[in-house]
C-alpha cells in the first residue's frame, strides 16, 4: 500500500503537482489562474484546409518532463496491476470533468466532440457530437446519422487517449490536455499487455517505465543503431502476437473437458509458446536497459555486395595522398610499387580508394589526417594499409552514421592505420563475416569498439584499443576471435563475450595471448549468460541424481583438464621449468585460468542442453566431446591491471 501513501501525499499539495507537470524549475509560473490567467501550452493549426479548431499541442515533451510526470504524480511506486488504478486517481484531480471540445482522431477519421462526463476508472470520456459537426474521413460514408450509430454502439464513451482537446487561451484546459496527453504517450510507447501479470520485487516505474521512456528518447535523439530499432520492433510485435495466442489457448483450456486429448496439446502448445514469450521478453528487456543496449547489440543482414575480380582480371594498387611530392614517390617505386606492370591508381581520400576496390586490390594510405564523412563498407578481400607508423596515417570519422568499418569480405587485411570514431550509433569496426586481419592499428573508439558478428572470423596482433564507451571488443556467438599482443584500455569493459543469447549458437572460439587489459571502467573480460525459461526449465525437469552427478563430473574434469592445458601451454612459452617460476607465471594468469573455466563449464552447459533437444528429435546418439571441442584456441598470458571491477566476471541476465 505504499504506492497509496504516495499519491494521498501528492493529492495534499496539488499546487507541486500543477509546477511539476507545466513548468521548467527556473519558471516562477503560479497556478493560480485567477491571479495570471493565459494558456503555457502552445498551440497546433492541422495542416491544409480544414475546419477543424487548433488544438493544444503537448507531443513535444521532453524526456524529463515525462519522466517527471510518471515518478512524482502519476506511477509513483506502484506495481504493474496498480497501474489503471493510480492513473485514474491522477486524471481525477487534474482533469475537468466536463465542458471541452476535443478531436476525436482514429486511423479512419476525425470528428469533433464534446465532453460531457468522464469515467475516470475506465480512462474514459463521455461526449456527443459537438455543433457544428464537423468530420473528415478517407471514406466518404461517415454521415452524420452513421456517427451517431457508431457513438450509440459505443455508449458515447470514447479512450481518452484517442481525444486531442481544442486549444483555449485562457489556461482552464491545460492541465487536461497535458494528462491525457501522458496517459497517450504512457500506453503507445510504455504499457506492454504482459505486465500486468508480471510482478516483481521493483516498483513498475524502475522496472519497466523509466528504461522504456529513456529508449524511446534516445531513438528520437538517434542514440541508438537503425538496425537495432527495427529488431526492437520485430521483436515487440512478435512478442505480442505470441502473446495474443497464448492468452487464446489459456481461454481455450477452459472449455475442454478434463484429462481431454485436446486439452494435452493445448497444454503443450502452450508451454512452447510461453517459452518463447520469455525469451523474447529478455531480448526486448535488454534492448530497453540503456547499461545493456550495447551488450545485445543487433544481427545486422549487412547488404553490401562484393564486385569480385576486375572484368579484365587485373589487380590494382590504389595509393592515397593528400599531395603526391618526388620524394614520397620515389619511397613508394622502392618498397611498395616495385613489381612488374602494376596498375596504380592514385586517390586523394581513403573512403573513395576502397570503394573503388576489386577482389584482390590493395590500398597504400601515405601519410596524413584524413576527414571522411561516410563509412567504409569492405565486401571483397583487399589490403589496407599505412604507409609508416599508425599516428602518422590518421582517418577521422565526421558526420552521423551507424558504423565507420563494415567487413564482409572473405580475407580482409588491414595494417598502420590510426581510426578516430566521431559520431557513431554503433561500433567503429564490425565484422560481419568472412575473416578480417588487424595488425600494428590504433583505434580511437567512442561508442563500442571492434565487434565480431557470428560466424565471422578475426585477428587483432600488435593493435591498441581505447575509448569505448560500451565494450572494447564485442565476441559473438559462433564467432572466432585472435587477440594477440594487443592493449585494450579506458572502455566501458574491455572485453565482452556474448553466449547463449540463442543456444542454437556454438560457443565463441577465443585465443587470447599475451594482451594488456587495464583501466577499464568495469571488468576486464565479461561472459554474458542470460537466464532464460528454457535454461530453468530445464533445471526443474527430467532431471535425475544420476544426470546432476555427471554434470558435476563433467564440469570438474573439463576445469582441471583446462588448468592442466594452461599450465602445459605457459611452461611451453617460457622454455622455463623452474617452481618458482612457475608460480609466479600461475599467479599472472589468475585471470585466464578464470575466464577458461567458465567457458568450458557453459560449453558443457550448452552440450547438454543440444543433447537433451536431439534425444527429443529422436536422435540418441550426441557426441559431448564433439559439441564443445576447439572451444577455444589458448588463453594465457595475458595481463589485468586497474580495471573498475576485477579482470573477470560474469554477468548473468
Amino acid at each position: 500500500m505504499a504506492g497509496q501513501r504516495t499519491v494521498r501525499a501528492s493529492e495534499e499539495n496539488l499546487e507541486p503537482l500543477e509546477k511539476g507537470l507545466f513548468q521548467d524549475e527556473d519558471s516562477c509560473y503560479d497556478c493560480n489562474y485567477c491571479d495570471k490567467p493565459g494558456t503555457i501550452l502552445q498551440s497546433f493549426v492541422p495542416e491544409g484546409k480544414t475546419l477543424f479548431p487548433e488544438i493544444f499541442q503537448t507531443n513535444q515533451l521532453l524526456f524529463y518532463e515525462r519522466f517527471q510526470a510518471y515518478q512524482d504524480y502519476i506511477l509513483a511506486d506502484c506495481k504493474a496491476s496498480e497501474v489503471r488504478e493510480f492513473t485514474a486517481e491522477f486524471l481525477e484531480k487534474v482533469l475537468e470533468p466536463s465542458g471541452w471540445r476535443a478531436v476525436w482522431h482514429t486511423n479512419v477519421f476525425e470528428v469533433l466532440v464534446e465532453v460531457t462526463d468522464v469515467d475516470f476508472s475506465a480512462l474514459k470520456a463521455v461526449v456527443k457530437l459537438a455543433e457544428p459537426y464537423i468530420c473528415e474521413s478517407e471514406v466518404s460514408t461517415f454521415t452524420l446519422e452513421c456517427m451517431k450509430e457508431l457513438l450509440d454502439l459505443k455508449e458515447y464513451r470514447l479512450p481518452l487517449q484517442e481525444l486531442w482537446v481544442v486549444f483555449d487561451d485562457s489556461g482552464v484546459f491545460d492541465q487536461t490536455a497535458l494528462a491525457i496527453e501522458h496517459v497517450r504517450f504512457f500506453y503507445q510507447n510504455i504499457w506492454r499487455s504482459w505486465d500486468e501479470e508480471e510482478e516483481d520485487e521493483y516498483d513498475y516505474f524502475v522496472r519497466c517505465v523509466e528504461p522504456r521512456l529513456r529508449l524511446h528518447y534516445d531513438i528520437l535523439e538517434d542514440r541508438v543503431p537503425s538496425g537495432l530499432i527495427v529488431d526492437y520492433h520485430n521483436l515487440l510485435s512478435q512478442c505480442e502476437e505470441n502473446y495474443r495466442k497464448f492468452l487464446n489457448l489459456r481461454s481455450s483450456l477452459s472449455n475442454c473437458n478434463s484429462d481431454s486429448e485436446q486439452e494435452n496439446i493445448t497444454m503443450v502448445e502452450g508451454l512452447k509458446l510461453y517459452s518463447e514469450i520469455e525469451q523474447l521478453k529478455q531480448k526486448l528487456k535488454l534492448i530497453e536497459n540503456p547499461l545493456l543496449r550495447y551488450v545485445f547489440g543487433y544481427q545486422k543482414n549487412s547488404s553490401i555486395q562484393a564486385k569480385g575480380t576486375r572484368p579484365n582480371g587485373q589487380k590494382v594498387t590504389h595509393v592515397v595522398s593528400s599531395t603526391v611530392r618526388t620524394g614520397l614517390l620515389q619511397s613508394l617505386l622502392r618498397d611498395k610499387l616495385c613489381k612488374e606492370e602494376m596498375e596504380i591508381q592514385f586517390h586523394s581520400d581513403p573512403l573513395s580508394a576502397v570503394n573503388a576496390c576489386y577482389e584482390g586490390d590493395t590500398v597504400i594510405v601515405c601519410p596524413g589526417h584524413y576527414t571522411v564523412h561516410g563509412s567504409f563498407s569492405i565486401a571483397d578481400s583487399i589490403e589496407l594499409e599505412g604507409y609508416g607508423l599508425p599516428d602518422d596515417i590518421v582517418i577521422e570519422k565526421r558526420g552521423k552514421g551507424d558504423t565507420f568499418v563494415d567487413c564482409t569480405g572473405a580475407d580482409i587485411k588491414i595494417s598502420s592505420i590510426k581510426f578516430i570514431q566521431h559520431d557513431a550509433v554503433e561500433g567503429i569496426l564490425i565484422i560481419h563475416h568472412g575473416k578480417t586481419t588487424l595488425d600494428n592499428c590504433v583505434l580511437q573508439c567512442e561508442t563500442t569498439g571492434v565487434t565480431i558478428r557470428t560466424s565471422a572470423e578475426f585477428l587483432m596482433k600488435d593493435s591498441d584499443l581505447y575509448g569505448a564507451k560500451g565494450a572494447g571488443i564485442e565476441i559473438y556467438p559462433g564467432s572466432q576471435c585472435s587477440l594477440i599482443d594487443n592493449v585494450i584500455h579506458h572502455c566501458k569493459e574491455g572485453i565482452l563475450i556474448k553466449d547463449f543469447l540463442d543456444e542454437h549458437y556454438d560457443i565463441p572460439k577465443i585465443s587470447m595471448v599475451n594482451n594488456m587489459i587495464h583501466n577499464n571502467e568495469g571488468y576486464g573480460v565479461v561472459l554474458v549468460k542470460p537466464v532464460i525459461f528454457s535454461d530453468l526449465q530445464k533445471n526443474t525437469q527430467d532431471e535425475t541424481e544420476e544426470n546432476e552427478a555427471m554434470k558435476l563430473k563433467t564440469s570438474v574434469e573439463a576445469d582441471a583438464a583446462i588448468r592442466v592445458d594452461l599450465e602445459e601451454l605457459i611452461q611451453c612459452t617460457t622454455g622455463k621449468m623452474e617452481l618458482h617460476v612457475k608460480a609466479d607465471l600461475s599467479e599472472q594468469a589468475e585471470g585466464n585460468y578464470e575466464i577458461a573455466s567458465e567457458i568450458v563449464a557453459a560449453s558443457t552447459q550448452k552440450g547438454q542442453m543440444r543433447k537433451k533437444r536431439l534425444s527429443e528429435l529422436g536422435i540418441t546418439q550426441a557426441d559431448d566431446n564433439l559439441m564443445s571441442q576447439e572451444m577455444f584456441v589458448a588463453i594465457m598470458g595475458n595481463q589485468f591491471k586497474w580495471n573498475g571491477k576485477g579482470s573477470f566476471g560474469t554477468f548473468l541476465f
